[in-house]
């Protein structure tokens, strides 16, 4: 078992796991992100974990995952939100340390709408390099095209 997932707590054999976070889903019954390879961390905190993306959009793209299992960030605790964001600013500071980008895109895909494919909540950091596309005003707007040139409307 993963130091993920035992981190998360003790729970004792009549305790519901889903009543850990109110919202809490479990499923499918495998999440990938409740069974992260210690060897894979690359900071941490009380709350969360951060792990280089699988399948990254740009080079350095970075996962910052609560290590508590819950479908939506909003769901956590003001206290693990804080902390959680904090982790996020210094895996932002190794990045831009590391492989000094431009700028950064720093996102969550919330609920399938949203565009959420694992159901545990997670926050993407891209760093971003001018020239990695043709045109990055915007930035997340293109997701909606017809939204993304705003400031030609």
């Amino acid at each position: 078992m993963s130091r993920h997932v035992e981190d998360i707590g003790a729970l004792n054999a009549s305790q519901d796991p889903t009543e850990l976070i109110e919202g809490s889903i479990w499923w499918p019954p495998y999440c990938p992100f409740c069974d992260v390879s210690s060897d894979s961390v690359i900071a941490e905190s009380r709350h969360a974990l951060a792990i280089p993306d699988q399948y990254p959009v740009n080079p350095g793209h970075t996962l910052v995952i609560p290590r508590a299992h819950s479908r939506s960030l909003f769901t956590h605790s003001s206290e693990a939100q804080a902390d959680i964001w904090h982790l996020v600013a210094k895996v932002r500071d190794h990045l831009q340390t590391s492989c000094n980008p431009d700028g950064f895109n720093i996102g969550i895909n919330d609920g399938s709408a949203g565009g959420q494919t694992v159901n545990h909540a997670h926050i993407h950091v891209i760093p971003r390099f001018d020239g990695d596309v043709a045109d990055p005003r915007g930035g997340i707007r293109w997701i909606l095209p017809d939204r993304a040139a705003y400031w030609d409307q």
